[in-house]
């Protein structure tokens, strides 16, 4: 049997300590021997913050995982050209690593929007899916009945995890307004961030 691939996604800018307390819950309970964290490319943000580089974020990620020895960081979306799919993604991913189960890891918000993705059925077939549920952001049933077929929604599963009132716009918004985020990122990407002078303030200009 093949090596179970956990992939989470997302431009993570910053990453957080949500994605690596979600990322190794779910990476126990489902028995996965890897997890792997691949920055995605983002326009920059109307929040009033400065978006980070790609390469910041892929150094913050790699910063992030470091100390764990089930989370790696793949910059195959950064280095891919055009529009960059999560279709392709589970795609490329599947040539490389041959025989392993592979896993994407998201949550509620973003698989009740799946169907809005490029080709949902697709990647639906084309991996397992597990879902980090929290209180007040549950997986609309309804919804996934009516978009797909109960063939593909059996590769959906689902994993309860708390709910934690962290985000990567409220950490761009502290750094913005000047205040700790002292055990919201780990100190590693912390330090980063202070050293690059990341998320300050727009010039006037802009």
């Amino acid at each position: 049997m093949g090596r179970r691939i956990g992939i989470m996604g997302g431009t993570f800018d910053p990453i957080h300590v949500g994605h690596l307390i979600t990322a190794e819950m779910v990476r126990s309970a489902a028995s996965l021997d890897e997890v792997v964290f691949i920055p995605s490319a983002r326009p920059p943000h109307k929040d009033g913050a400065r978006a980070a580089s790609a390469e910041d974020r892929l150094i913050m990620t790699e910063r992030a995982v470091q100390d764990n020895p089930y989370f790696s960081v793949s910059d195959m979306e950064l280095k891919r050209e055009g529009p960059s799919y999560t279709v392709d993604t589970i795609a490329e991913l599947r040539a490389r690593l041959d025989d392993a189960e592979l896993f994407f890891i998201t949550g509620a918000d973003a698989m009740n929007d799946l169907y809005r993705w490029h080709e949902p059925k697709r990647l639906l077939c084309s991996c397992k899916f597990i879902v980090a549920t929290r209180q007040g952001a549950p997986l609309d049933e309804l919804l996934l009945a009516e978009q797909f077929t109960a063939e593909e929604r059996s590769h959906i599963q689902v994993l309860p995890t708390p709910h934690l009132e962290i985000s990567s716009s409220v950490i761009r918004a502290r750094i913005r307004a000047g205040l700790s985020v002292r055990h919201l990122v780990p100190r590693a990407v912390e330090e980063y961030i202070e050293k690059r002078g990341l998320y300050r303030e727009h010039d006037k200009e802009l």
